[in-house]
């Protein structure tokens, strides 16, 4: 496995990740269910972790990666006998490691599964393990995160990656009081669009939780965007709520949009938010490599 890392990360700085550079044999722990598409992603994310680490590693003192929703650390994808590693691995694989990881995950057995992979695969890393709903252990999140002052400049990058869209943007809120960027997924199309009537059902609470508002049904209404535009309604009014807390204005085409291999159906967008540009920089060659299959630096 540790010569498959370094391949790996040679592989990443040149952008020619493939399904086989995720995969991982049975270790005989619990492998989740994912989607075959999560290659795809995993991808994304293991770009964007290289260009992060290595181009601040000489600007900042502490980095940190923050994972809400982190799993198992492997997941096995549906109706394949396929099995990729999960974020928290393709994260502690970077060149230029993080100072410390902060892994957060509400299933116990997933959670336990993660902790002896990582022990097994990284064991020198710096990792902080936190058993529950990211959304409830905000704080705990916080402490965890060292410290910065004027001679010790922290920044953390913050993978949110749930199920559906069902985060809490108030939970984004809150740890933006560290300096924080953060990779969202927004499954607007795999759910909200999936869900919509049910979620534009007036008792409906779980897509105002995640933009932050409470009137986000008139907004919708007054738009009188067609119906297949709702997925992109809503990845706007998620970046303008992130605006509110200090994070640069986006669009919905600064977003990467995943889809299905086998109908090229839309499922989310993956977007990032940041504080200053240079991070848009290191995004704007992920989406360039993602859309066009092109050759990152090396």
């Amino acid at each position: 496995m540790y010569g498959q890392f370094s391949e790996m990360n040679h592989r990443i700085k040149r952008a020619e990740l493939s399904m086989d550079e995720f995969c991982v044999s049975d270790d005989g722990l619990i492998f989740p269910e994912i989607g075959p598409w999560a290659e795809e992603k995993y991808r994304l994310i293991a770009l964007y972790d290289h260009l992060f680490a290595k181009g601040m590693k000489d600007k900042w003192d502490v980095r940190v990666y923050v994972d809400l929703y982190a799993g198992a650390g492997f997941g096995k994808v549906k109706g394949a006998e396929t099995r990729l590693m999960g974020s928290p691995i393709v994260a502690l694989n970077v060149e230029f490691p993080f100072d410390r990881y902060i892994f957060c995950e509400q299933d116990p057995e997933k959670l336990d599964a993660l902790r002896q992979r990582v022990r097994r695969l990284a064991p020198s890393a710096d990792v902080v393990f936190i058993g529950g709903d990211c959304d409830e252990c905000g704080e705990e999140i916080l402490h965890a995160i060292p410290r910065g002052s004027a001679s010790r400049k922290v920044l953390s990058l913050c993978l949110v990656d749930p199920y559906d869209f069902g985060f809490k943007f108030d939970t984004l809120k809150r740890l933006s009081a560290a300096y924080m960027d953060f990779m969202v997924l927004l499954a607007a199309q795999m759910d909200a669009n999936r869900n919509y009537e049910n979620y534009m059902a007036a008792g409906s609470t779980k897509i105002a939780e995640a933009l932050g508002v409470k009137d986000w049904r008139q907004r919708w209404e007054a738009s009188n965007l067609p119906r297949n535009r709702f997925p992109v309604f809503l990845a706007e009014e998620f970046a303008q709520s992130m605006t509110t807390i200090g994070y640069l204005p986006r669009k919905a085409h600064d977003m990467k949009r995943v889809k299905t291999y086998d109908n090229n159906m839309a499922l989310y967008y993956l977007a990032l938010f940041s504080k200053h540009q240079r991070a848009y920089e290191f995004w704007k060659d992920v989406l360039k490599y993602g859309t066009n299959q092109r050759t990152l630096w090396e």
